[in-house]
This record gives structure tokens, C-alpha cells and sequence, in this order.
């Protein structure tokens, strides 16, 4: 292994420009499978850039602001000055109700059998049943209102001659909600790019943004990898998601402010890979600065 001092500032640009566009490409499929032109995004990037270099400057006095701005980002006053009068759109960062009800029901002991799993809950009546379920995440909402919810996504069915419940998957995936998605693509994503920004640009580990992974595996064994995968993923939320609603209750009995949120998440990706002609390495584990053709953690 060879370590290498501060780069110039142009080799700094060049890794940026390959970092940008390796986080950008997955950003264009999205955006052209969804019919998003070129100037919508870039009109979308151009108000990131002024409302980021705001916030950067929160001290700053507001007589100056298009000036610093267009220094700043290089673009023009006239259009800074349209940017910021722009309405910001809302950013949702309350978890939907159905998400909440799910991870309840799927983690609690209150609401599974002895082998974990989730229960078949009477629609009404005393607990456990979908009605007191439903009413321990909230009583703003009636709980047939959720359950309606929760059956549109595809989530839970409802036998009307039993008038029983029932999860119909595993794990929280809306069916046929492409809005939903998108959101949770943007909440888990997003948390996980200000996450992995904020540990760069402090040198900080503030933030947990690790993973392992690894080539020269063959499709067997990325099928073969998928069991574990999720059986990990059913260990770590069945051990956050209680502890979090304990946290949550303790808080509140407590008395302490709630202004601070956490998201906790496993993801797993796998594609083909080019063919690059050379032998195969020994794998080797490694650190978070170390490098390793076969294998490597963070």
C-alpha cells in the first residue's frame, strides 16, 4: 500500500468530477424514466446551490445576500434573485403513518407469535388486534382509515368474513405507490449522501457509513447471498425499532425536547462486472483507507 501527500487543486477537481458524475448517472436514469428534462434539473440544482450557500452563511447580513450568492455559485443576480423567491418545496420528515404501523407489527413482541411472526389480529377488539394497533402509533387517524392504507399498498389484506388481518409481505415496500417510493428514495438516499458529506467535510465519524464489498463472485453466490442479507437486515430492525420506541417514551415521560431524528438502514447492490482480463487476487479484508481487489470494507 502507498500513501500519497495533498493533492493540487486540480487533481481534487478531477476526483470530484468523478465522483459527481458516478452519483449523477443513476440521478439521469431516474430522471428520464420519469420524463424530467434536462432543464428541470438543472433549474432544480441551480436552487440547491443558492438555498445551500444561504444556509452556509446564517450570520450573514440579508442587504448582501445576491451578491455573496452569485459570487459564490457563479450564477447570475437576476437569477439568484428569482431562486430565492421561489417557494422551498416542504421537506417530510415525519415517517408515514402506514411505515410506522408496519414496523410495530412486525417487530413487536405484542403483535407476533413465539416464532416471530407477525400476527393475524381481529380488526376490533381488545388487544392484540388491528384496532389497538393501530391506536398505540396514533389517535388522530381511525384505524380503519390505516387499514385502508395499508391494503392499497399492498400490504395487509383484510378477510371480511373472519374480519381478520394480515401482513402480506415481509417488509415495508408500497405496491403500485410510485410517489411513495420516490419519496423514500429521496429520504434514504438523502440521508445517506448529508451523512457521508458531513463525515468529508468535517473528518469526522459523527455519522456510521460503512460497508463491505466485494468482485469476482459468481451469480450462485449473489443468489446465495441474499438470505443473509435479509436475515441480517430482520436482525438489526427487530432490535432498533423497539429500542427506538422505548427511547421515544422514555423522552416524553422525561420531559425532553424531541428535535432530533435518526435513520437507520442496510442496502445491498449487485451488477454484473466487465470482464478486466487480469488473475484474481487472494481476497484480502482491509480498512477504510486501505484498497483491495477483492474485497473491501467501509
Amino acid at each position: 500500500m502507498t500513501h500519497e501527500s495533498a493533492q493540487p487543486n486540480n487533481c481534487q477537481d478531477g476526483v470530484l468530477a468523478g465522483v459527481l458524475n458516478r452519483l449523477l448517472v443513476p440521478l439521469a436514469r431516474l430522471c428520464l424514466a420519469n420524463g424530467a428534462t434536462f432543464a428541470t434539473v438543472v433549474d432544480v440544482l441551480k436552487r440547491a446551490f443558492v438555498q445551500e450557500t444561504i444556509a452556509l452563511q446564517p450570520e450573514a447580513p440579508m442587504h448582501g445576500t445576491v451578491s455573496r450568492v452569485s459570487t459564490a455559485t457563479g450564477i447570475n443576480r437576476r437569477e439568484v434573485t428569482r431562486l430565492i423567491k421561489m417557494e422551498t418545496p416542504e421537506r417530510q420528515t415525519k415517517p408515514p403513518i402506514a411505515s410506522e404501523i408496519f414496523a410495530r407489527w412486525t417487530t413487536d413482541p405484542a403483535w407476533r407469535d413465539p416464532d416471530g411472526v407477525p400476527l393475524v389480529l381481529n380488526r376490533q377488539g381488545p388487544a392484540p388486534s388491528f384496532e389497538t394497533l393501530a391506536q398505540s402509533i396514533t389517535r388522530d387517524i381511525h384505524p380503519r382509515s390505516m387499514l385502508d392504507e395499508l391494503i392499497r399498498l399492498g400490504l395487509a389484506r383484510h378477510d371480511e368474513y373472519l374480519d381478520q388481518v394480515s401482513l402480506t409481505r415481509n417488509d415495508f415496500v408500497p405496491q403500485g405507490d410510485s410517489r411513495q417510493m420516490m419519496c423514500f428514495l429521496g429520504d434514504n438516499v438523502g440521508d445517506h449522501l448529508d451523512a457521508a458529506v458531513d463525515n468529508i467535510l468535517h473528518d469526522s465519524g459523527r455519522h456510521l457509513e460503512q460497508a463491505v464489498f466485494a468482485d469476482e463472485l459468481s451469480v450462485e453466490s449473489i443468489e446465495a447471498l441474499r438470505p443473509l442479507i435479509m436475515a441480517q437486515w430482520q436482525a438489526l430492525r427487530d432490535a432498533m425499532v423497539p429500542a427506538i420506541t422505548a427511547m421515544i417514551e422514555a423522552d416524553r415521560l422525561a420531559g425532553r425536547a424531541p428535535d432530533q431524528r435518526v435513520r437507520i438502514g442496510l442496502y445491498s447492490f449487485a451488477e454484473t462486472t466487465p470482464a478486466n482480463g487480469g488473475l484474481p487476487a487472494a481476497p484480502v479484508a482491509s480498512s477504510r483507507r486501505k484498497t483491495s481487489k477483492k474485497e473491501h470494507t467501509r
